[in-house]
């Protein structure tokens, strides 16, 4: 993909969402059949904000907004009744409900679980942070296996696989059409899968700092009672997700461009077999809309395909 422009996207219910450097589009197919999209331009942003590191972090709330506004932009075009349709409220705590449910799944459960292990972080960073990743990664292949086997996610992660297939077919210099795509993998170096086993990951080595960290800021921290030390190693590993999410950004940006270098390739390679789970195999249908949605965002930021 030398000198092609970065185009990706996700799923979204009966659709896909694809995004360019300026546009994105979201295509569903509605229940009579009929494909129907919509076109956003992206607000540009100041050139900081492509610096290394920096990048990441903005992506991942760019991308988290953008994302947001498709699946709900989705969901209220399959809605066969306008009641049903979400109001800015209901989103609002449907947000504030999943990101609360995800914060102490992924964050506060694993570091209970350690703590509870008897493994201090104080003395065994290292250790420490290892089975909390452990945990981490444990549970995420577990929560991902056991949504996967909802029809609604069953059909999201079709559509997943469909929006890869599309941007291999684009990133091929090969024609859009489904039947090309098919040819294609399912899988991509860049999903938003490998990230998040990326993020978890090399957050295993960032934390470890931590400890070090809070012993260099507060002079009497190991004299503190236990709850208070623990209270400041956790908001103190809060405050460094960003860090982490922009250290794995850059990670995933690698092993997408040097997909032949062998180091980069086994890094990435637990993040390819996560999305085993989260992709299936999508049909010419889903592939359409997929393509329909890429075709919309490459015709408007003027990026040539065949």
């Amino acid at each position: 993909m030398k000198n092609k422009p970065m185009v990706g996207g996700q799923a979204v219910m009966e659709g896909v969402m694809m995004r360019s450097p300026n546009y994105y589009a979201t295509s569903v197919r509605t229940e009579k059949g009929k494909i129907v999209s919509e076109l956003h331009k992206i607000k540009k942003r100041p050139k900081w904000t492509q610096f290394p590191f920096f990048r990441g972090v903005i992506n991942l709330f760019e991308m988290m907004i953008i994302g947001i506004k498709s699946l709900t932009w989705s969901a209220d075009q399959l809605a066969e009744d306008p009641s049903e349709k979400l109001t800015k409220t209901q989103l609002f705590f449907t947000l504030l409900i999943s990101i609360s449910f995800s914060l102490l799944l992924f964050l506060v459960l694993p570091y209970v679980l350690t703590v509870l292990l008897g493994i201090h972080e104080e003395q065994r960073p290292i250790l420490f942070n290892i089975v909390d990743g452990i945990i981490k990664i444990a549970i995420l292949i577990i929560y991902l296996y056991a949504i996967s086997l909802m029809s609604d996610i069953k059909r999201l992660f079709e559509y997943h696989g469909a929006e890869h297939k599309a941007v291999h077919c684009f990133e091929a210099n090969l024609k859009l059409t489904p039947k090309n795509a098919q040819k294609f993998s399912r899988l991509h170096p860049r999903c938003g899968t490998s990230f998040l086993f990326l993020v978890m990951f090399i957050s295993i080595f960032i934390f470890s700092i931590i400890p070090s960290l809070a012993n260099l800021l507060i002079s009497s921290f190991h004299l503190l009672p236990f709850m208070a030390r623990k209270s400041i190693l956790f908001f103190i590993r809060l405050l460094f997700v960003p860090v982490v999410a922009g250290v794995s950004y850059e990670f995933l940006r690698l092993t997408a461009k040097y997909e032949d270098n062998a180091f980069l390739k086994a890094f990435a390679w637990p993040g390819m077999m996560l999305q085993y789970i989260t992709t299936s195999e999508p049909n010419l249908k889903q592939l359409e809309v997929a393509i329909d949605s890429m075709k919309k965002v490459l015709k408007k930021d003027k990026i040539a395909f065949s």
